[in-house]
């Protein structure tokens, strides 16, 4: 494995990188949202009041989830993540409001979003084996040692959202499908990537189940087979619904699910909090040799040393 993208830029913003454990209530409320998907302009004020509606509150803030062994300090500010990553597509629209302050939006918060491509390997680490049986990474053309795909930061606008462009996450043993997130606030966006700043949050969006089996019976995704974890037997998400990370979607096309999805939520943040998610989360450790996000953050035992790693920070 190389250590090409682990520039300048990253090691600054990575000593700029907020350290310590959770804080309590963990600083963040989530809300489900079916949006519209229309554009920005059209869409976004009723995202804002829908999440306020519930008499100026946010529900209730939920703890934080671990930040997992497959981080990347990029910092990449761009709303189309694929790098030519072949999937489903999905496109999220996440609103970011204030839950200290009656469900008001956050403009200028900075959300980040990762996730595994279709067999369930991450750029940067594709040495870890996602499980069951899945083509070899460089089969789908690319070299992900050097690349940053399914990873990347939007800036909230003047409503607090932010959308993404990107495919439905595959799978890997012993994990559910999610999408990892964090929130940031204070930073702003230089040379194309976000500076400075603290993390508000450290979290995890899920599929609902019977989405997401559907989904793996398409290629590419029919390549990986093996066991798919499900909700209620994943180590990270609690049965919470909405307020858990769940994601409302809708499909595209009624009877085509490979046309794709839109997902959407709501985060109700606390500005002032600081939460990594690391030493957070929890539910067993991963079996020995598969890439699972450990409760603690600590890599996988075929995960790249840190002294290979494009980030020496990738756990938890």
């Amino acid at each position: 494995m190389t250590g090409n993208h682990r520039n300048t830029t990253i090691t600054r913003r990575r000593a700029l990188a907020v350290t310590g454990g959770t804080v309590a209530a963990g600083g963040l409320a989530v809300a489900g949202y079916q949006s519209a998907f229309a554009d920005d302009a059209s869409a976004t004020t009723t995202e804002a009041a829908a999440a306020s509606s519930t008499s100026g509150t946010c529900m209730t803030l939920m703890s934080s989830a671990t930040e997992g062994p497959y981080y990347l300090d990029g910092a990449l500010v761009r709303k189309n993540i694929t790098e030519g990553k072949s999937g489903v597509p999905l496109t999220l629209r996440l609103t970011v409001v204030d839950a200290t302050d009656g469900c008001t939006p956050v403009p200028g918060a900075a959300v980040e979003i990762w996730h595994c491509d279709a067999w369930g390997y991450y750029s940067g680490y594709t040495t870890a084996n996602p499980g069951g049986s899945a083509p070899a990474e460089s089969e789908d053309g690319s070299n992900a040692d050097d690349q940053t795909y399914l990873r990347g930061y939007q800036i909230a606008n003047a409503n607090g959202v932010v959308k993404f462009e990107t495919i439905f996450p595959g799978w890997y043993t012993p994990r559910t499908c999610h999408i990892h997130v964090k929130v940031h606030t204070g930073g702003e966006k230089e040379d194309g990537t976000y500076e400075g700043g603290k993390v508000n949050y450290t979290g995890q969006l899920f599929f609902a189940d019977d989405i997401a089996e559907e989904i793996f019976t398409l290629e590419p995704y029919a390549k990986h087979s093996g066991s798919y974890t499900t909700l209620d037997n994943d180590m990270v998400y609690d049965g919470g619904g909405a307020t858990s990370g769940l994601l409302t979607l809708k499909a595209v096309h009624k009877s085509d699910p490979s046309k794709g999805y839109k997902g959407s939520l709501t985060f109700g943040v606390d500005p002032d909090a600081e939460n990594t998610g690391a030493g957070s989360g929890g539910g067993g450790t991963p079996p020995s040799g598969s890439p699972g996000d450990a409760p603690t953050g600590t890599p996988p035992s075929d995960a790249p040393s840190d002294s290979a790693s494009p980030s020496a920070s990738a756990s938890a």
